[in-house]
């Protein structure tokens, strides 16, 4: 494979990500199951169209006339089984271009696992959203799986910069509002907003019957304040500084942040929200194979 013409999308994670194909796509159908209200269970749905075979699929349900009489390999699809739709909402506020040691920001780490996701959703034919904001909309794409979406989809990451201050809240009740119909909802961000205000947005979309998956993305300096010497802390959202000596302050700082992370985990799991604490040092590949395998063992 030629070098990519994208960014956030490399040919060597490609190769990685063909790993997660199988999982990516069990993962989907659980979704699917969850969306659809239908008392049949199974493949037992009235069928409704076609779509191309992928790695993984189950063999019961290829369509053997369709094979011999095109050459191609297609599966049935049914009610149950019709493709998700995904809305990946991605936070590019400033606070998320911040790294700890200098290597890869929250932000660009959000835009490797939304351009990752939506990858392996349309390579299963599965229709993805995007939508970017920091206090406003900076990017918004309609649910799509073609080629051409995809391509727009990864040049326009490349042309996002983290901009001001998060105004979550309102940017998600403004999609929940405009969200006609229900789907999967992956929002990709470290939360700095007003956890209140933000539960209720999220549970907005839970009224509105989404299932919803929240990658909390945070720098591991972030989690442990691992500084040594005294330092100047500049609030990346307001420029407000202050300066201390980390000795001094880290016990009651983790402190802080395992409240805050363990908050958000306890109000999205009262609510049948995914949460996923996404440290930018573990790589976002092997993250989601990680809690793809999770997920899946759950349904189990």
């Amino acid at each position: 494979m030629a070098d990519s013409p994208y960014l956030y999308l490399q040919p060597d994670q490609v190769t990685r990500l063909a790993n997660l194909n199988i999982l990516a796509r069990q993962a989907v159908e659980g979704f699917i199951t969850g969306l659809h209200q239908s008392p049949h269970h199974g493949f037992s749905a009235e069928f409704s169209e076609h779509r191309q075979y992928t790695a993984g699929d189950d063999l019961r349900h290829m369509d053997w006339v369709a094979w011999a009489r095109s050459d191609r390999y297609y599966i049935k699809q049914y009610e149950q089984q019709t493709n998700l739709r995904a809305h990946i909402l991605l936070d590019v506020s400033q606070s998320m271009n911040y790294s700890g040691d200098g290597e890869v920001t929250k932000f660009q780490y959000g835009c490797f696992l939304t351009a990752c996701l939506s990858y392996l959703m349309t390579r299963q034919q599965d229709m993805v959203a995007l939508a970017a904001f920091d206090d406003k909309m900076q990017l918004r794409l309609p649910p799509a799986s073609t080629p051409a979406h995809l391509d727009r989809l990864f040049r326009g990451l490349e042309q996002l910069r983290p901009g001001k201050a998060a105004r979550m809240a309102e940017t998600m009740h403004e999609l929940a509002r405009t969200i006609a119909k229900r789907g999967l909802i992956i929002v990709i961000s470290d939360l700095y907003d007003e956890p209140a205000n933000v539960m209720r947005a999220l549970q907005h979309f839970v009224h509105k019957k989404h299932q919803i998956i929240v990658f909390h993305v945070l720098d591991r300096a972030e989690l442990e304040l691992p500084f040594k010497d005294i330092t100047s802390f500049v609030d990346l959202e307001t420029n407000e500084q202050i300066q201390a000596d980390p000795r001094y302050i880290r016990q009651a700082y983790r402190r802080a942040i395992d409240e805050f992370v363990a908050n958000y985990r306890k109000e999205c799991s009262d609510r049948n929200i995914e949460y996923v604490l996404t440290p930018t040092d573990t790589p976002y590949d092997r993250m989601l194979l990680n809690y793809l395998t999770r997920r899946k063992a759950m349904r189990r």
